[in-house]
């Protein structure tokens, strides 16, 4: 039986996870199992990754390509939607294909907008901390601000026309974008060279010993001291169930701790869970990183709070303590809701 036909017959309001194989994806599959809900359809692109180790221990109705949704969508293929929560796009900061990015991150997801406004389906979207571009114009997630923002990567810039898309056509009263900082925690393995410093610092502890980080090439920034707004997967999971079930919050809302803390801060933390002293040695960057790189990042979170939400954010030692002891250091990695 064809997941339209159940759905008709069941009365199922389906919920549809866009990257649902991928690091965010898949872990709000995970928490939507936690809910209670299995009426679940994942759209990706597994390829040759290793990301279907990420929906082994989950439960969803079915898969489909993400060349095949879209089309089947567009032709009314699938009834009772209750949501489209659209973690799927490019998410490499050094991708140079500009015409993948603007067909991949900006028009499906203009296509998925319009198809939940015009059916009353909630329409979740991952937009991104790249929007802010250097941070000299600051990391509010001020509607007002939205086309002041100069982003320093191609990827950053696809984020960014979508925010302002939504903003022009109004969508912003009827949908969430959420302003991910630098999410850390499990289901992350398959993103090679795009894993976090947490993961990548662990795995270098234990075949080295030690962890490599950057230089600085600012002079009001240490080697290490660069900082970042760093948040743990399991509460913007929590976040993202709320906006869910929220349905009159709506706009852009960053996705952060609301603390700047440095490579440093991450690193010492890592050794820490590994019970192991800092060993820490500072590389030179890569000479076509240094004029697109970052050097703070915060995400005021104040916008949320006004808005209600009651989740806990785990400070960036506990984070990193439960990520590492009870997913890097465990043979099964994953998220796991069965």
């Amino acid at each position: 039986m064809q997941i339209n036909e159940l759905n008709q017959k069941r009365g199922i309001k389906l919920h549809i996870v866009t990257g649902g194989a991928g690091f965010i994806g898949s872990g709000f599959v995970y928490q939507l199992n936690l809910m209670g809900i299995d009426d679940i359809l994942i759209v990706d692109n597994l390829g040759c990754t290793d990301k279907w180790k990420n929906l082994v221990n989950l439960k969803y109705r079915d898969y489909i390509h993400k060349n095949e949704f879209l089309p089947r969508l567009e032709k009314g293929q699938f009834n009772n939607i209750e949501s489209i929560v659209h973690m799927g796009a490019c998410s490499s900061t050094t991708e140079l294909d500009a015409d993948y990015l603007m067909t991949n991150n900006l028009q499906y997801s203009k296509a998925l907008v319009r198809y939940c406004v015009s059916r009353n389906a909630r329409f979740i979207n991952a937009s991104s901390a790249a929007t802010y571009g250097d941070g000299s114009l600051g990391f509010a997630d001020d509607h007002e601000q939205l086309p002041k923002l100069r982003p320093l990567n191609m990827y950053g810039y696809s984020k960014q026309l979508f925010d302002l898309w939504l903003q022009r056509k109004g969508f912003l009263e009827s949908t969430v974008g959420i302003k991910f900082f630098n999410v850390y925690g499990p289901n992350e393995y398959h993103k090679g060279n795009m894993q976090s410093v947490a993961r990548k610092a662990f795995f270098q502890v234990r075949e080295t010993g030690r962890v490599k980080l950057f230089k600085s090439y600012h002079p009001d920034y240490g080697h290490g001291e660069q900082k970042r707004d760093f948040v743990y997967l399991k509460d913007c999971l929590k976040v993202m169930a709320w906006f869910l079930e929220k349905k009159e919050i709506n706009g852009i809302f960053n996705m952060g701790r609301g603390q700047a803390r440095s490579w440093n801060d991450l690193t010492r933390s890592v050794f820490s869970a590994m019970s192991l002293k800092p060993e820490i040695e500072y590389i030179e960057m890569p000479q076509e990183l240094r004029g697109k790189y970052q050097y703070y990042t915060r995400a005021p979170m104040d916008k949320l709070e006004k808005a209600g939400c009651p989740v806990k954010f785990h400070s960036l030692e506990d984070g990193v303590q439960d990520y590492v002891q009870n997913y890097l250091m465990q043979e099964d990695p994953y998220l796991s809701a069965c």
